[in-house]
């Protein structure tokens, strides 16, 4: 059985989550199936961290004329030209090389339309789309009024036309069987992981050593973006929370401007530390150096699976977040200290109580660590490689929610 790994990291050097997740799972499933070929676009020039890894084909720019007329469709655009690369590729490979794949694998949507549409034609191969999100309601969506018949026709065809898909959460899937777009068991539920090789727990004084940090309660949020993820509702909080220091990993320098202003209004700003963006094997002594972690939004909320959950809790650090079902699938609801979406009060109160608290902190830290144990990137993907050796081997019906 051989698989046609298909994405399209916005990153080929992992400055963003997506194409961290993308290159995990992808150095993963290249261990347990080298024969996987994998396929992402030179979206960036000079070195990637996907060489070695997969083939790179082409980008072909168009989402830039976003310049001119500011619109997502550029990016649909562009999305369906690599997507029509890719199909070319797997049609020669075919013909010329008698190289075939069981299964193409996606995880994005404009290419799952092209490919669910014609690789089974083209290429023999079934597909299997690794949804995110309703394309309808994505915050990146096309706008404009005329086009959203068309986003709803992606959807339709995106989630009905590939042999199976899967999920990151089980409360979309279930969405999805409520909707009825697709049946349960016709939808896998692949969470999302952590790196045991870099997220592990460490000493919290050392790190504090390491990086000159003083004793004093901290709290650490750390992403690469800061955009509607509720770090302004974090600092907010931060007001109600006397004696702590907030430090902020990450960040465009645009978001951390306005959250150092925000900071100043609120008479917090000795307070918070803008550390900036951190090389990937620096973040876990920020982390390390934290008594609390904290979550203080997600973009999305039944599709939520923010990859900072999984490598807090393996930090074995008490996390704070929000009270989303999706997030509770991990958390199990006690490695975690959950507060009602949205509310400053409440994120304030769950704060002081694990600052207030080194017994409850540890006991919440060590729950959460047991809890996340199991979600590895190679436990990831070996669930993948299952679900489509399910996929190749049964023609019709495939029920993959087993796997």
């Amino acid at each position: 059985m051989r698989i046609c790994y298909v994405a399209y990291p916005n990153s080929l050097r992992l400055r963003s989550a997506n194409a961290v997740q993308t290159h995990a799972t992808l150095r993963a499933l290249k261990t347990l199936a080298p024969d996987t070929l994998a396929i992402v676009p030179r979206v960036e020039t000079g070195p990637s961290a996907f060489d070695g890894l997969a083939l790179h084909l082409p980008r072909i720019g168009i989402g830039r004329l976003s310049r001119l007329y500011r619109s997502t469709l550029w990016y649909y655009a562009e999305r369906s030209a690599y997507a029509w690369l890719v199909l070319a590729t797997l049609l020669w490979l075919r013909l010329a090389r008698r190289r075939c794949f069981d299964v193409i694998y996606v995880r994005e949507v404009i290419c799952a339309l092209w490919l669910s549409l014609l690789a089974p034609r083209l290429t023999g191969a079934r597909v299997v789309y690794e949804v995110h999100d309703l394309e309808s309601r994505n915050p990146s969506r096309a706008k404009e009024r005329w086009v959203q018949p068309l986003l709803h026709l992606i959807d339709r065809l995106t989630l009905m036309r590939p042999a199976a898909l899967t999920s990151l959460t089980g409360a979309f899937r279930d969405l999805l069987a409520w909707l009825g777009v697709r049946s349960r068991c016709e939808v896998a539920v692949l969470p999302d992981a952590y790196d045991e090789t870099i997220y592990t727990p460490q000493d919290r004084d050392a790190a504090r050593r390491a990086l000159g940090l003083p004793d004093e309660p901290i709290i650490v949020y750390a992403g690469l973006t800061f955009a509607y993820r509720g770090v302004d509702l974090l600092l907010d909080a931060l007001a109600d929370v006397p004696g702590a220091r907030l430090i902020l990993v990450g960040g465009r320098d645009r978001e951390r401007a306005a959250l150092i202003a925000q900071a100043q209004r609120s008479g917090i700003g000795e307070r918070v530390m803008f550390a900036g963006v951190q090389p990937q094997d620096r973040i876990p002594l920020y982390l390390a150096a934290a008594d609390v972690l904290v979550i203080p939004d997600t973009v999305t909320d039944v599709t939520a699976s923010p990859l900072k959950l999984f490598e807090y809790m393996a930090m074995e650090r008490a996390v704070v977040c929000p009270d989303l079902l999706a997030l509770r699938e991990i958390t199990g609801g006690d490695g975690a200290l959950h507060f009602p979406r949205g509310d400053r009060a409440a994120l304030a109160v769950a704060l002081r109580m694990l600052l207030d608290d080194p017994a409850k902190r540890q006991a919440l830290a060590k729950c959460g660590r047991e809890r996340v144990a199991p979600y590895t990137y190679t436990q990831r993907a070996a669930r993948l490689l299952a679900v489509c050796e399910r996929v190749a081997q049964q023609r019709n019906g495939v029920c993959v929610a087993d796997v």
